[in-house]
């Protein structure tokens, strides 16, 4: 059962527990309200306290957190985990690995791995809580958090670098603002147009190449570095081929299979604040070697 500590300080003297803990500690109010309902979920020095009652400078106050009841289903696979303490873990994901279970991926994504991994350790199997999915065919920097608080503190408070490899030439700087929304007739392909949600791109071109083929047909590619203003389904993906620059590989919004058989995108930096320590964590994952490749770096 994870367990998490947080000491009152001593200005704080008489706060009562509710305010201690979404005031200063940042908890949410359903883990609050969970935690009423676990016996010894809320403690003070090790007794029992009720969220109205008034703390003292000195208290500690320890949240015993239960275990999810919905594990995801443990599989053993390889995993690339570059960072992990009890709150958290970063992890590098290959392309064509999908993030989270579906009706068509049941036992081959990232999940399942993780779960494997956490029983092998000794840890509990928890939900797969990650803070930034990617797409099954998008490579990268995946952070997920152990438990329901790490959770709620990292949501909407992280920095990502992407790289992408459009198809065309790109030199200098831009953003593209553009609405993104689900095509007609579609559930999952999105596009540019009236009456989507607002989404924000940032590009810098760092490199420009041209390959031919092997069916001799001549590519000009640029080499992005992009950030994120907005989070959409797809987004990169949707708004570079809405300016006629799709990404290398990826047939879906019109890009061509000639180089690379998966959209050219990588989560190559991720920057957060640790949820508990508040320490700024920074990581960073190399282009893998398709790309690489592409770029003949």
């Amino acid at each position: 059962m994870p367990v998490l500590n947080f000491t009152v300080p001593q200005q704080n003297d008489g706060i009562s527990v509710y305010n201690f803990l979404r005031s200063k500690c940042g908890v949410s109010y359903r883990l609050i309200h969970k935690l009423k309902h676990v016996p010894m979920g809320i403690t003070a020095n090790g007794l029992h306290i009720r969220t109205i009652d008034p703390l003292c400078g000195g208290d500690v106050v320890t949240l015993h957190i239960p275990e999810d009841e919905n594990p995801t289903l443990p599989v053993e696979m390889p995993i690339d985990i570059i960072y992990e303490d009890q709150h958290i873990a970063v992890i590098n994901k290959p392309f064509g690995m999908p993030v989270h279970p579906a009706r068509e991926h049941v036992a081959d994504t990232l999940a399942n791995a993780f779960s494997a991994h956490l029983l092998a350790n000794g840890e509990p199997n928890s939900a797969f809580r990650v803070i930034n999915r990617l797409d099954r065919d998008t490579s990268g920097l995946v952070l997920t958090a152990k438990n329901s608080h790490a959770a709620s503190l990292l949501h909407g408070h992280t920095d990502k670098i992407y790289y992408a490899i459009c198809q065309g030439i790109l030199t200098g700087n831009g953003t593209i603002d553009a609405p993104i929304r689900v095509m007609e007739g579609h559930g999952i392909q999105r596009e540019v147009g009236e009456g989507g949600v607002r989404a924000v791109t940032h590009w810098h071109a760092l490199k420009n190449v041209s390959i031919t083929a092997p069916n001799r047909e001549k590519h000009d590619l640029t080499l992005l570095e992009i950030h994120l203003e907005t989070g959409r389904t797809h987004q990169i993906r949707v708004h570079f081929s809405s300016i006629g620059m799709p990404l290398a590989g990826d047939d879906m919004y019109g890009g061509s299979h000639d180089l690379i058989t998966r959209q050219a995108l990588h989560c190559g930096q991720l920057n957060f604040n640790h949820p508990i320590t508040g320490e700024p964590m920074e990581f960073t994952s190399p282009l893998p070697d398709d790309m690489n490749a592409l770029c003949r770096f």
